[in-house]
């Protein structure tokens, strides 16, 4: 375990926390995209959200073309892309514009989650017909403009700019069956997001690679988990950290997503049996500790998982809170000595 070789990534998702406006949010956004390419993480990936004040986040593959141009090394991608959401040429010609911009370092995260309430994703798509059948055909549309063998009885149908490279594509799920099913059909990369579902278990994984299908792009499986990390010098201020996750999580269940100030405020909150039951449902949701233990969890859930690389996306109060995390993290895992050895 101790020779053990993990890539760590990151899902920023540019949450406007209680004081902040939606540009200092995506500031702060870009400022961790930064931070995670001079620490040595692998990939910062940012999320689609519609109609929900408390995300900035609803135009990746705008905010992508920032991040990009912020960054050097890290590749920078869509976690992800509701593609049901979109026209496929649109998502297409967005994901080889940035290709053409930044070759190499980009990667298409897709999913089929409205990323918000069914009439906002109908409004965004009208031709959405929220349907198994529609899903695939925008996938196998999006291979056609990638490959640039789409057509019609009139011709060619090019997805422009041409680009000698295209963005890799991979596949976002939380459960068992369709969306992995397709990674491994469309010879993609799997995203496991655990983080949304602290029951998606192993086996995912191992159907994704027993099923998969070679492609240009992956030759071989790969997969990812994403999971919720919040990482604190001592246990007192990890735990204070969790709290208010944990406390975030039941509010959030109930409905109400208005944004938290800081730990002094639900510090005295004691939570209902109840609250304490759905506390325990989400557990597997979240690894939280210092850095000595989240890297003993990180470590196990991909041992668990059979994967090399783990996304974590964190949620504080306080932005330095967020940065610490990803700073210990980066140590715990000596994400610079790894990347400085890769690079000679």
């Amino acid at each position: 375990m101790e020779n053990r070789k993990i890539k760590l990534s990151i899902l920023d998702q540019s949450i406007v926390s209680k004081g902040l406006s939606a540009r200092e949010a995506l500031q702060q956004t870009i400022a961790i995209a930064r931070l995670g390419d001079k620490l040595g993480f692998t990939r910062f990936w940012v999320s689609e959200h519609h109609n929900m004040a408390t995300i900035a986040g609803s135009a990746p593959e705008v905010l992508m073309v920032k991040l990009a141009d912020a960054t050097e090394q890290i590749r920078i991608g869509s976690g992800g892309i509701m593609l049901p959401n979109h026209s496929a040429l649109k998502v297409a010609e967005n994901f080889r514009m940035l290709e053409a911009l930044f070759p190499g370092r980009i990667d298409l995260g897709m999913g089929r989650a409205p990323g918000g309430d069914r009439l906002t994703s109908y409004l965004l798509n009208p031709s959405n017909e929220f349907s198994d059948e529609g899903y695939v055909q925008q996938l196998d549309y999006l291979q056609l403009f990638f490959t640039d063998t789409a057509s019609s009885e009139r011709g060619r149908i090019l997805a422009v700019p041409q680009a000698a490279t295209a963005p890799m594509q991979w596949m976002l799920s939380s459960s068992s069956g369709g969306s992995s099913k397709l990674a491994s059909k469309y010879g993609m990369g799997l995203a496991v997001a655990k983080f949304i579902n602290g029951h998606a278990q192993p086996d995912m994984v191992a159907d994704y690679k027993n099923a998969f299908v070679p492609s240009e792009q992956f030759p071989e499986p790969a997969a990812l988990v994403a999971i919720m990390v919040v990482c604190a010098d001592s246990e007192e201020k990890a735990g204070q950290m969790r709290k208010v996750l944990d406390y975030r999580f039941v509010q959030m269940e109930k409905g109400n997503f208005d944004p938290i100030g800081s730990y002094e405020e639900i510090k005295d909150y004691v939570f209902s049996p109840l609250e304490q039951e759905r506390i325990k449902a989400n557990a597997n949701r979240v690894i939280s500790g210092t850095p000595d233990k989240v890297k003993e969890e990180i470590t196990k859930l991909a041992d668990d998982f059979g994967v090399d690389e783990i996304m974590a996306t964190t949620m504080t109060t306080t932005f330095e809170d967020r940065k610490h995390s990803f700073e210990l993290l980066a140590e715990a895992f000596a994400l610079r000595n790894t990347a400085q050895q890769e690079n000679r």
